[in-house]
């Protein structure tokens, strides 16, 4: 279990209610990952916060230096918890992270955060592409509604279709209180 690393993606306050890009569910996507992180944190685990920031200061969300860009209080990293700042939905693009996750002996990831559709996604498949073991607590991540070709699509339909494909592609699906047993030694 030394090897694992939680890696939180976007935890971020623009995605909450009140901020420039709210999505459904993240509120208790938060709480979620926030007792993932308690416990990661007891059990000694890795934790690298992802945090992403617009340049454009234009950008509708997660503009640099706004409050909406900080991370949530929720999750606000401890000690000597590596944050990685990304400009791309893909978090392993130009930061640095899988050189520091190999660094630490990381060959197992836990992911959680948002959007499940994009940043999630994009982490989770990279990861998978680099060789990593990746799990997804699908409890601990939020999405919103979208639409194509005139179609209306819930959140909920959303998040169930990317966890169904995250799943497909190689991902282990897990609730947070399911790895976090795991963690605390009750799951073996």
């Amino acid at each position: 279990m030394a090897d694992t690393t939680l890696l939180l993606i976007d935890i971020q306050n623009d995605y909450f209610p009140g901020g420039k890009y709210p999505l459904a569910g993240m509120e208790a996507a938060a709480q979620e990952a926030a007792r993932l992180l308690e416990a990661a944190r007891r059990s000694g685990l890795g934790v690298v916060h992802v945090r992403h920031e617009s340049p454009d200061p234009e950008a509708g969300f997660f503009g640099a230096g706004t409050i909406g860009a900080e991370i949530s209080p929720a999750v606000l990293p401890k000690g000597d918890e590596l944050v990685v700042v990304k400009q791309n939905v893909n978090a392993f693009l130009d930061t640095g992270l899988d050189a520091a996750l190999k660094a630490r002996g990381t060959a197992e990831l836990v992911i959680v955060g948002a959007m499940s559709h994009m940043c999630v996604d994009a982490a989770t498949r990279a990861a998978l592409d680099l060789g990593y073991g990746v799990t997804v607590a699908h409890d601990a991540t939020a999405t919103r509604d979208l639409a194509f070709d005139g179609a209306e699509v819930p959140a909920p339909s959303v998040q169930t279709a990317m966890m169904a494909a995250l799943e497909f592609a190689g991902a282990r699906m897990k609730s947070g209180a399911q790895i976090a047993q795991e963690w605390s030694g009750e799951g073996r």
